[in-house]
This record gives structure tokens, C-alpha cells and sequence, in this order.
């Protein structure tokens, strides 16, 4: 179950990139009608590097975040069905929190299109996002699946 959420450590650009990117996907799972060039927009133009309710954030990367968000979200059912593959025989999709679903999504693109970026660095990024949202357990669940992906799609 999700904690209250805690600010994540901080990081560069990049990371910054992986977070926002992790967060607009999710934004686009809780949507009635979900629209990736308008939230690409919203916060390229809005959120990133925004001081929001007394946050200052880390000014992103939006090349690399636009990169991750769509290539995520516009082949989101093929990283489902390749996660799903991953998971132990008791859990399924619909057990996983849609938060983890859009970690485990943003990783699985760039574990696959991000060829430029080393295999444990794009584990770390994501689990250090995880814990941001979550505590040890769930950091360890994306953990193991992020490794077994990447063993898979690399």
C-alpha cells in the first residue's frame, strides 16, 4: 500500500525526467480520457522545474521525459503483457498498484528503447522513484521485475 508520499531524493535532470514521467503516467491512468500530447505539453510547460505548493522541483530533462512518457504510454499494453510475464504465479496485473504499473512501464521502455543507458542505472533510477511512493517492499518488487525485464528485452 502506498505511504504518504515523501519528496524523493534529489537527483539531476534525468532523474528529475524519470519522475515526472512516472507521474504523467499515471495522470494518464486515472483520466477519463487520456491525452499524452496534452500532458507532454502541460508539464514541459508547467510542472517541470516548478515550484508547486512549496516544492521546488528539479528542472527536468523534457526531451528525455517526452521520450519516456510516450514511448511508455503508447506501447503501454505491450510492457503489461511483458511485465505480467514477469510476475510470480500467485499475482497478476490487476493486484499491482497503477503507480508501480507506470514505474514499471517507464523502465521497461527504457530498458528496451534506451540503449545509451546502462542496465543498472535504469534500475536504481526507477527504484529510487519507487521509494518516493512506497517503502522497501515494493522498491524490492520493482526491483526484481525491472532485472528480469531487462534480462529479457537487453
Amino acid at each position: 500500500m502506498a505511504k504518504d508520499r515523501k519528496t524523493p531524493k534529489q537527483g539531476g535532470p534525468r532523474s528529475a525526467a524519470r519522475l515526472a514521467a512516472v507521474q504523467a503516467f499515471y495522470q494518464l491512468l486515472m483520466a477519463d480520457e487520456p491525452d499524452v500530447d496534452k500532458v507532454v505539453r502541460e508539464y514541459i510547460e508547467h510542472r517541470l522545474g516548478a515550484e508547486i505548493e512549496g516544492d521546488q522541483y528539479v528542472d527536468a530533462d523534457a526531451a528525455m521525459f517526452e521520450d519516456i512518457l510516450e514511448g511508455a504510454w503508447n506501447r503501454r499494453d505491450e510492457w503489461r503483457a511483458k511485465i505480467a510475464g514477469h510476475l510470480n504465479k500467485d499475482w497478476n496485473m490487476g493486484r499491482i498498484d497503477k503507480i508501480l504499473i507506470a514505474v514499471l512501464s517507464a523502465g521497461s521502455y527504457e530498458l528496451a528503447a534506451r540503449i545509451d543507458v546502462p542496465t543498472a542505472v535504469i534500475i536504481n533510477e526507477y527504484v529510487d522513484v519507487t521509494h518516493g511512493f512506497y517503502e522497501r517492499a515494493e522498491a524490492s518488487f520493482v526491483n526484481s521485475v525491472l532485472d528480469k525485464l531487462a534480462k529479457e528485452l537487453r
